[in-house]
């Protein structure tokens, strides 16, 4: 297993923090191998599968490792994407590169959710009165 208890609570505890002030949604999937010839193709089926663009604002995020393939995609829904583009999601797949190839998976993790966090927080604030968290916080292992 990639992470221990302690590092999947502190990931979890980093999704909810940013999630706090959004109403953005942010997922992590995590599986041995990756079976594409590209990762951010499997992180694309992930995302559709796991019902991640019925979030309102299509704000939702899924960040997928493949930890033996030693692959990894970030796949932003719309209407993220359309806000950020693409410098914004590369800059987050170098930062997250760079901290797996130091073997610091879980804070590679939680330095680029919190990021994302604040990109959501930024395009998509919190509202006070409704600010359901439409998608599980939980770790997701294939």
């Amino acid at each position: 297993m990639l992470f221990t208890k302690e590092e999947e609570a502190r990931i979890m505890q980093a999704i909810g923090a940013a999630e706090q002030r959004t109403s953005g949604e942010i997922r992590l999937f995590v599986e041995d191998f990756c079976d594409r010839d590209h990762p951010v193709e499997r992180a694309a089926e992930l995302f559709q599968s796991f019902g991640m663009f019925n979030t309102k604002q299509r704000n939702g995020v899924l960040i997928y490792l493949a930890e033996k393939s030693r692959m990894f995609a970030i796949w932003g829904d719309a209407g993220i994407h359309e806000r950020v583009g693409f410098q914004f999601w590369d800059a987050e797949k170098q930062l997250l590169r760079a901290q797996l190839l130091e073997g610091n998976a879980c804070e590679g993790i939680c330095q680029v959710v919190a990021q994302i966090g604040e990109q959501l927080r930024h395009h998509f604030p919190a509202d006070p009165h409704d600010n359901e968290n439409e998608l599980p916080d939980e770790i997701i292992y294939g």
